[in-house]
C-alpha cells in the first residue's frame, strides 16, 4: 500500500496550490493521509476527486464547514497497520509519551501542525510521523511530504520529499509589486 502524507497545505493562504509534484504523488498513492489546516473546503473537495483513498483530520485553521467533513482524529486499519491521523500532538518535549498514553490503540501516527517533520517511535512502539508542509516551510529548508509503504503490519519505505525553492516570479513590464516567493 503506496501512502502520501501531508499536513499544513494552508491553501490559498501560503499558496495558491500545491506543487505539480504533491499532486502527482497524490494520484500515484494508493492512500492519502492529511494532518489537517486544508483553510479550504476547496482543497479538501478536490483530494476527494483525486486520492484513490482518502485518511484526513482538520485542523486548528480549518472552517466550520470544513471541520464539519472530516474529524479531530481519523483512524483506519491499512495493510494490517492501524493507523491514525490527528493535528496536532504538542510540544516536541513529551511527545512521545503523550501520544503513548492517548494512541494506545495505534501502530502509526501521522500528525502536522508544526511544519517540522518528524519521524521518530515511542517506547511502546508507536511509529510518529510528521510530513511537514508542501507550502510553508517556516523554520526548515524547504517545504516537505511524505511518501511510505505500508505491508503487512508493517511501516516500510519512508521517505521525506523536499520540494524545490519557488523562485519569485518576474514583475511584468510596467508593475512596481513584487511576487511573493512562495
Amino acid at each position: 500500500m503506496r501512502v502520501c502524507a501531508v499536513a499544513d497545505t494552508h491553501v490559498p493562504v501560503r499558496a495558491r496550490d500545491l506543487s505539480v509534484e504533491v499532486w502527482q504523488a497524490v494520484a500515484a498513492a494508493d492512500l492519502v493521509v492529511h494532518a489537517g489546516d486544508w483553510v479550504s473546503i476547496d482543497l479538501l473537495d478536490r483530494f476527494e476527486d483525486r486520492a484513490a483513498r482518502l485518511l484526513a483530520c482538520h485542523g486548528n485553521n480549518d472552517p466550520p464547514a470544513l471541520v464539519a467533513r472530516v474529524p479531530e482524529v481519523a483512524r483506519a486499519e491499512v495493510a494490517g497497520v492501524r493507523l491514525g491521523v490527528v493535528h496536532e500532538t504538542g510540544a516536541a518535549a513529551g511527545r512521545e509519551r503523550r501520544c503513548d498514553d492517548r494512541f494506545d490503540d495505534l501502530d502509526l501516527l501521522v500528525f502536522g501542525h508544526s511544519h517540522v517533520p518528524w519521524d521518530s517511535v515511542t517506547p511502546r512502539g508507536l511509529r510518529l510521523l510528521n510530513p511537514g508542509s508542501p507550502t510553508d516551510r517556516r523554520r526548515m529548508p524547504r517545504c516537505t511530504y511524505l511518501t511510505f509503504t505500508l505491508r503487512a503490519g508493517r511501516v516500510a519505505d519512508v521517505v521525506l520529499h523536499e520540494l524545490p525553492l519557488r523562485l519569485p516570479a518576474r514583475p511584468r513590464p510596467g508593475s512596481t509589486k513584487a511576487s511573493d516567493p512562495r
